[in-house]
């Protein structure tokens, strides 16, 4: 007998949409990888988790949970 399972997803996408609820962008959470996307949604910029995670160390301000 099988068992059955939940797939995984590939991604994950977020819209990003300012006060008056337009798009002004798309965020896709990968397993290996964050990717942007501008409004439009037609062209996509990546970073790697590493990068994104050192970018964020060293730019970024630390919050509380």
């Amino acid at each position: 007998m099988t068992t059955n399972s939940f797939r995984l997803k590939k991604y994950e996408d977020h819209e990003i949409v300012d006060e008056n609820g337009k798009v002004v962008g798309h965020i896709r959470v990968k397993p290996s990888s964050i990717l942007w996307s501008p409004g439009s949604g037609k062209d996509w910029y990546g970073i790697s988790l590493a990068k994104f995670a050192k970018h964020v160390e060293e730019n970024g301000k630390k919050q509380k949970k």
